[in-house]
């Protein structure tokens, strides 16, 4: 994308025009894409209706956790934009995980998953969240991590043997992956939430649709806020289908952010890839229904998407943004929130009792 932009400014220069007299929707559509209106497919996945219902069933299932207590839905609320809407993420028996909740929501445009990437696609993203046994976590300069690979196998472990003695998933496991004669399986449960969690996609926002070329979706405001984030450069980092997402970046590029925003024993990227480049990198987040998602930024310091806007103005571009400015950007922000997903709740299968018990 970035490429393709450079070379579109390479042939503007050549041609000998300026880039403001390029006009708006021509500019914006060498960065941004609209999302489409169908969820995009996993490689090497079909997405079944059998296995979707699956997915969606363990998405909403508080008994992969370890004491039965909290579901992906908790943190990712598909009735907040796909965040928890707390100052951090909430974990097992309400602990704090240490970062901010990024959103489910069109998370399959990603690069990657969570602020270091330590996940590569969503299906890694799931199992590294169900079986990280909070109590074996801890916070460190790479956010927080499990420090306990012999509980992490047991816990696997035990959850896949806690869905072998509930029939329904039995019967559901079966019918989602009916050529394997073991479907009840840990790298299923994995396989079958992303397939669920791709399909969470937030299409028809007002930007999207004067991409396509409807004039009237953005108002004044919003166009004049598109260009200057456009021209002031926030553009460079949050671009592509889902106006971020697909790189790092490092926080404080141009001035170092107060402690809230930044704290110093959080080094980002740098705990998973152990290069200094990456000290403070973090993956640039998606701006898709940035509204919806406060609060902002991976320590969850502010509720304010303004002073969000203000603080990245200063840190990464070396711009103090005016007022005027930032309730401009802020009002194209808002463009950035889409159609969302309307999702029926699974009823989730009973547990019997044990053979034994049933005996007694």
């Amino acid at each position: 994308m970035r490429l393709k932009l450079i070379a579109s400014l390479v042939a503007l220069c050549v041609s000998g025009l300026a880039l403001a007299d390029v006009p708006l929707r021509d500019r914006a559509k060498e960065l941004f894409e609209p999302i489409p209106s169908a969820p995009p497919a996993i490689p090497g996945e079909t997405a079944t209706p059998q296995k979707l219902a699956l997915g969606k069933m363990l998405f909403f299932e508080p008994r992969l956790s370890e004491i039965r207590d909290v579901s992906c839905a908790d943190c990712h609320n598909l009735s907040m934009g796909g965040v928890d809407g707390g100052a951090l993420s909430g974990g097992h028996n309400g602990q704090l995980a240490g970062r901010e909740v990024l959103t489910v929501m069109n998370a399959i445009f990603n690069k990657s998953q969570y602020w270091d990437g330590r996940a590569a696609d969503l299906a890694d993203q799931v199992v590294n969240s169900v079986m990280a046994n909070p109590k074996a976590m801890l916070k460190t300069r790479g956010g927080p991590m499990p420090i306990n690979p012999t509980e992490h196998a047991a816990a696997k472990q035990r959850a896949v043997e806690q869905f072998k003695a509930i029939p329904g998933y039995v019967s559901a496991f079966k019918q989602a992956f009916p050529e394997q004669s073991d479907p009840v399986a840990y790298d299923n449960i994995g396989r079958a939430i992303a397939l669920f969690e791709a399909t969470l996609i937030t299409p028809d926002s007002p930007f999207d649709r004067w991409l396509k070329g409807d004039d009237q979706a953005l108002a004044d405001a919003q166009k004049e806020g598109l260009k200057l984030f456009i021209e002031k450069g926030c553009a460079t980092c949050h671009n592509g289908v889902n106006i971020g997402g697909a790189m790092y970046a490092r926080f404080g590029v141009v001035k170092q952010p107060a402690p809230d925003y930044l704290p110093p024993d959080d080094w980002g990227r740098y705990a998973v890839t152990k290069a200094i480049a990456d000290k403070y990198a973090f993956k640039v987040p998606s701006l898709r229904n940035v509204e919806l998602t406060a609060p902002y930024f991976h320590t969850g310091a502010t509720f304010d998407l303004k002073k969000a806007v203000a603080v990245m103005g200063e840190s990464q571009l070396g711009v103090a943004l005016s007022a005027d400015e930032t309730d401009k950007i802020v009002a194209f922000l808002d463009s950035l929130t889409g159609h969302q997903p309307e999702v029926v709740l699974p009823i989730l299968p009973p547990r019997t009792a044990p053979p034994i018990a049933q005996a007694q």
